[in-house]
């Protein structure tokens, strides 16, 4: 993989997650999360010539680092129409199911897209750059009780209220339009031991808002079963609990809440079979790589 696409995206367990798909020299697959394309340039690695593998990806910016390879095709799309680019396609199954989820490298390092806590920029963070909806919409058109929500629920912020409150109190005197304002605003909640790891969660929510992130994740989890072969592999790479519990429970019981129903006998079925134990980056990995830290990897088959 070049110099460019590792500064574009170096990809996470990189390896691992390959592996999981057991790759069929003459499948078909899919990698939802086509970023910089490290992950599909391995899976292209070990498919033959009658194979074939089907990309996603909304960003604009990904487009640009397309594979040139007959057996590959970059759909240009979010992966929630997944089941129906696939039938554009004429593909009604696959063999393996490819996510890598979460922010681009490339996405962090530009300071104008506005999800860097490194730099100042718009308040942007849409990962589709026609979406509606930016983090400046949720920030200063948000009612507080709704801003509290996205805090507490997808930042997982314990001063969630009073950091919405003081949002709303800011912007009656002035619009907040980039992120340099938003952390001036949020100063007091962001003592100097720990602002790296606040700022992080309070972008973290705001960008899940902007762009539906758990929506679009459940309903990933949903239509892969629909367009899994029977023992088609899925492998699905977190980087953060609200993430990481979706999937977890998914893949255990084909459900996002509650249990599954039981018979007479307490057995249920369930579309998934979880194969071995949650993967995570390596000490060496992370070394090279400090963005896998948080990563974490779970594989699933069909049954």
């Amino acid at each position: 993989m070049s110099k460019d696409l590792y500064a574009y995206h170096r990809p996470v367990l990189l390896t691992e997650t390959v592996d999981g798909l057991n790759i069929r020299p003459d499948g078909v697959y899919v990698d939802v999360t086509f970023g910089g394309g490290g992950h599909s340039r391995e899976i292209l690695s070990r498919l033959g010539e009658n194979g074939k593998l089907y990309a996603f990806d909304q960003d604009d910016d990904a487009v640009k680092n397309a594979i040139d390879d007959p057996r590959f095709v970059l759909i240009n799309q979010n992966f929630r129409y997944l089941k129906r680019y696939l039938r554009f396609y004429g593909v009604r199954e696959v063999d393996g199911i490819l996510g890598d989820l979460g922010v681009s490298s490339h996405q962090f390092d530009v300071a104008e897209r506005g999800f860097s806590t490194r730099f100042d920029g718009e308040l942007d963070m849409r990962m589709n750059q026609n979406g509606e909806l930016s983090a400046y919409h949720v920030v200063n058109d948000y009612e507080e009780k709704d801003l509290r929500y996205v805090l507490s629920v997808y930042g997982e912020l314990k001063n969630a209220g009073a950091m919405a409150h003081t949002i709303v109190k800011a912007r009656e005197n002035e619009e907040i339009k980039n992120t340099d304002q938003l952390k001036q605003v949020l100063a007091r909640f962001l003592p100097a031991h720990k602002s790296a790891k606040i700022l992080a969660q309070v972008y973290q929510a705001i960008r899940i808002e902007v762009n539906q992130e758990i929506e679009v994740l459940k309903e990933l989890l949903e239509q892969s079963v629909e367009v899994l072969k029977p023992e088609g592999r899925l492998s699905v790479i977190s980087y953060h609990s609200l993430e990481d519990r979706l999937v977890k429970r998914f893949m255990k019981n084909g459900m996002f809440e509650g249990e599954p129903e039981r018979d007479m006998f307490g057995r249920f079925e369930v579309p998934l079979k979880q194969l071995g134990k949650l993967i995570v980056p390596t000490d060496e990995e992370i070394a090279v790589n400090n963005r896998a830290r948080s990563a974490k990897l779970r594989i699933a088959e069909k049954k």
